[in-house]
């Protein structure tokens, strides 16, 4: 087969030349790569070797993925070897049709990174078809008296080749009456015709048949045959003659159906039915319809340049005789843009990471407009304002790449629209519109609902019970905006952290692991920790504030009266000569907790003398409420309630043992000589008697005076009040409190009931009395209560207090002063009070301590030698200043004097005896 079986099987590679010159001189434009192979080549020939020419190794093939992206799939790319191969079928003719030059372009696609690869297979002819003609055989009728020289054109043979191999030639079996005449077109298509060459005599034969034989230009060349059956018919002297040979006209293909295209026009010099010329077409026109009477040619049916682009028809004109001439009409289709762009998207990206940097690759754009010319030629741009742009990378061809960054919290998706507009008047334009979708990535870090968190926590609280909740929010999606909590630091020691708290890492809850204890433990600070699940992991910290609060679980401590170290109760010693209002000692109790829980008050419960000794409601203070009678005990037992504020209010007892003596010697036969507990029991029966029958003698005293007193129907308040004169008297004469000799300045009145009376009237207020006294009375039974007309009281001229003493009566603070005129006092409502009630508490307690103080009397004794006697020193008697604490806490002041003298503080010596039996109570 020559060249033609050379080339069949075999890739030809064709390098080009002058596109390696040009990319030398542009870098900007991508490389082409260009293959020649003819069609028709089997499946799985290889082209040429892909990879290789890219630059790709055969390492990176599994990698790098190349494939190839067309719309037909007439190749692949083996993915061993990187070798280009044909898939499909490869029909040049039904590829490309009559085009001079046939090639396939597509792009290959190579990834990690993503890139496009212009790929150019040109196709070339093989002689694979030969010439045929549509019919097998053809009848023309020629009449006897024709000319020698007369030509008819025969049917054309049709050839899908090209080129050589196209068809080149006719043959016509020897006859000696005809010769065939050869002629070409404009386009260079060549047609035969039929030259007679002496005249027929019907008579003689009135039947021709001749093979007609059309020959194509191939090695060997193919050949096509069909019969010319010529029929001699009688004589018609004069044949129709066209005005013209060939008819050309131009015609846009938008013109409707109906539209007249040309009129071909012929004559006939013969006269009669000989004369008369009917028009038809050679071949049946499908396209084009004809007027057999004018010879007007019209549409038939809608053009298409895309189509078809020139029609080519003969037209016979016959007349009455039989007598046929022929013309050629030639139609040239000129284009409209009458076809829109065509958008397709390639190899696009179904998800785009929001990191991408600027100019990453997203899809390939093909552009494709059937037009031609200036109406094929299109520009393609983006709609609306995107982070993305497309880049020209090759003729019809773009690439859409990012151009900003992307944020997909702020933007999920992207609705792109791509419009191609081509050059055509007026241009055409279409649309195409692609979701781009933004894949998240952890660049969001969580985020605390709150800068910093403070919770309270009431102490005593249950473990395992929830005291607090954080949340944090992560904008991103999935793992990544998956937040968990944890603690990562706290102000507790590490070892002891996972005692008091723990922490829900799904919730943020943080859960007690204990009971807290606002003694203990006031307050600490956690900083907890929000961290996603992304990689890597982004966090963020907050710090959690826990302030326990206080409620009352202590009971109050009795700091003194105390035990003694064997176990036995200590007393007090009193001067038998004490006057009313004498400080006989002072009841010293703590409170664990602080605010109103520690806030402590003072209650006598029992006293064995009632009426003899009154109790300060804040201080704790027991002092002498009358002298000591004839008939009064000399041994006094005191049984101190302490309850603190709390709700409900806790309690402790104290029992306090008194002994009126004025020497130690005095109180040691009184402790020898101490009646068995049988003589007690007895004593214990007879008051008991005693007590019954005084009660029963009131109530009648009480129903008699309510029987007179209905009767009176009288009342003068006067009369009943107990300040009327007689019903209260003086103490009697009392030498002015001298605080130089040491004595405490306090000041006391008592009121009481004339010796003898029998009845008790309820008292009336008519006057405040002074913040500086602290009067009670006692009534039969013993209950102590206050008095508040003092009016008609004698109360004693005070000295003024020395100078320096730095805190005036009403300013001392409740639990170490002696507010008297109101002992419920109130406690500071805010933290500012607080503070300053504390700091005034432990100046003045500070001032004591340093022996500072100017009450009188020496250093250290605060006047109490000259009460007691010289032997008697602060080391003899109760330290007060153990009475001044800060609320909440254990802490007392001691004797900051007695400790830098080395001294530690009695506990038997002076006026504290312990008694020789414990004394039940």
């Amino acid at each position: 087969m020559g060249r033609g079986t050379g080339e069949l099987g075999r890739a030809e590679r064709l390098p080009v030349l002058f596109l390696f010159l040009l990319s030398l001189f542009c870098p900007a434009l991508c490389e082409q790569i260009r293959y020649r192979i003819p069609e028709e080549m089997p499946k799985g020939s290889v082209v040429g070797n892909l990879a290789t020419d890219l630059g790709f190794s055969v390492q990176e093939l599994p990698t790098r993925k190349l494939r190839v992206s067309s719309e037909k799939p007439y190749f692949t790319v083996s993915a061993e070897s990187g070798e280009l191969l044909v898939s499909s079928r490869l029909d040049r003719e039904e590829i490309c049709g009559k085009k001079p030059a046939c090639a396939l372009e597509f792009e290959a696609v190579a990834e990690n990174p993503l890139n496009f690869y212009h790929v150019n297979v040109e196709i070339e002819d093989i002689n694979d078809h030969t010439p045929k003609f549509t019919q097998n055989s053809f009848e023309l009728q020629i009449s006897e008296s024709a000319q020698p020289g007369t030509r008819f054109i025969l049917e054309v043979a049709e050839d899908a080749d090209i080129g050589l191999n196209s068809l080149q030639k006719y043959k016509l079996s020897l006859n000696p009456s005809f010769s065939l005449i050869i002629k070409e077109k404009q386009d260079g298509s060549k047609y035969p015709e039929l030259a007679l060459e002496k005249t027929l005599d019907r008579e003689q034969q009135s039947y021709h048949r001749l093979v007609l034989t059309a020959l194509d230009g191939g090695n060997p060349p193919l050949s096509g045959t069909t019969e010319l059956r010529i029929q001699v018919t009688d004589a018609n002297d004069n044949p129709p003659v066209f005005n013209r040979d060939v008819y050309r006209v131009s015609l846009r293909e938008n013109v409707p159906p109906g539209t007249t295209v040309l009129q071909v026009s012929a004559t006939d010099q013969d006269e009669g039915i000989n004369s008369e010329i009917t028009y038809s077409f050679y071949r049946t026109g499908q396209i084009f319809s004809l007027n057999s009477k004018s010879g007007e040619i019209t549409t038939q049916k809608k053009l298409d340049f895309e189509e078809t682009k020139e029609y080519s028809m003969v037209v016979e004109g016959r007349d009455g005789g039989g007598l046929v001439a022929q013309c050629t009409v030639e139609i040239n289709i000129q284009d409209e843009n009458d076809n829109s762009p065509e958008v397709t998207f390639h190899s696009l990206l179904e998800m785009i990471l929001e990191n991408a940097v600027p100019g990453t690759l997203i899809a390939l754009i093909k552009i494709h407009d059937q037009d031609s010319g200036e109406n094929g030629e299109v520009n393609c741009q983006l709609q609306g304002e995107v982070p993305f742009k497309i880049i020209s990378s090759s003729k019809n061809s773009y690439k859409l790449v990012t151009d900003g960054t992307l944020d997909r919290e702020q933007t999920p998706e992207y609705n792109v629209t791509i419009t191609a507009t081509d050059r055509g008047k007026p241009p055409l334009s279409s649309s195409i519109s692609v979701i781009l979708h933004i894949r998240d990535v952890n660049d969001n870090a969580p985020v605390f609902h709150q800068a910093s968190y403070l919770v309270s926590v009431p102490e005593n609280n249950p473990p395992g019970a929830s005291i607090a909740q954080v949340c944090a929010s992560d904008l991103d999606l999935g793992l990544n905006g998956q937040v968990s909590y944890s603690i990562m630091a706290s102000d507790l020691e590490p070892l002891a952290l996972a005692s008091y708290v723990s922490m829900s890492a799904q919730s943020g809850v943080v859960f007690a692991q204990r009971a807290f204890d606002y003694e203990q433990l006031r307050t600490f600070e956690l900083t907890l920790q929000a961290r996603d699940q992304g990689s890597p992991a982004l966090s963020a910290n907050v710090s959690l504030r826990v302030l326990v609060g206080d409620r009352n679980d202590n009971a109050p401590r009795v700091l003194y009266p105390a035990l003694g170290p064997d176990g036995s109760a200590l007393f007090d010693m009193v001067p038998r000569a004490a006057e009313p209002g004498y400080l006989v000692t002072k009841v010293v109790a703590v409170d664990a907790d602080s605010g109103h829980n520690a806030w402590l008050s003072y209650h006598v419960l029992h006293a064995s003398e009632p009426g003899l000794f009154s109790l300060g409601l804040r201080t704790g203070e027991v002092r002498t409420a009358r002298a000591l009678g004839d008939r009064d005990a000399v041994r006094q037992r005191l049984l101190v309630a302490v309850r603190d504020g709390g709700q409900p209010p806790l309690s402790a007892t104290a029992t306090l043992h008194l002994v009126f003596a004025d020497s130690l010697q005095e109180v040691l036969p009184d402790i020898t000589d101490r009646p068995d507990p049988s003589d007690l029991e007895a004593e214990l029966q007879f008051y008991l008697v005693v007590a019954l029958a005084l009660i029963s003698v009131l109530f009648l005293l009480a129903v008699i005076l309510a029987i007179a007193l209905r009767l009176r129907r009288s009342s003068s308040p006067a009369a009943w009040s107990c300040f009327q004169p007689g019903l209260c008297v003086k103490s009697g004469p009392v030498v002015p409190p001298n605080y130089s000799e040491g004595t405490l300045p306090y000041s006391y009145n008592l009121c009481v009931a004339h010796t003898g009376k029998t009845e008790f009237n309820f008292l009336k207020c008519s006057e405040q009395l002074s913040s500086e006294q602290d009067i009670l009375c006692g009534d039969s039974s013993g209950a102590l209560f206050p008095l508040c007309n003092s009016s008609e009281l004698t109360s004693h001229q005070q000295a003024p207090p020395n100078t320096d003493w730095r805190f005036s009566q009403a300013q001392r603070p409740g639990t170490s002063g002696s507010q008297n005129g109101d002992d419920t006092g109130t406690w500071p409502n805010n933290q500012f009070d607080t503070e300053m009630l504390q700091a005034m508490i432990l100046a003045s307690a500070s001032e004591a301590a340093d022996g500072s103080s100017t009450l009188g009397g020496g250093a250290g004794t605060m006047g109490l030698s000259a009460r007691y006697g010289p032997q008697f020193t602060l080391q003899h008697v109760p330290d007060y200043r153990q009475n001044v604490y800060i609320p909440g806490s254990n802490a007392t002041l001691t004797n900051a004097a007695g400790k830098r003298d080395g001294k530690a503080p009695a506990g038997g010596n002076g006026n504290k005896k312990k008694s020789g039996k414990k004394e039940k109570k």
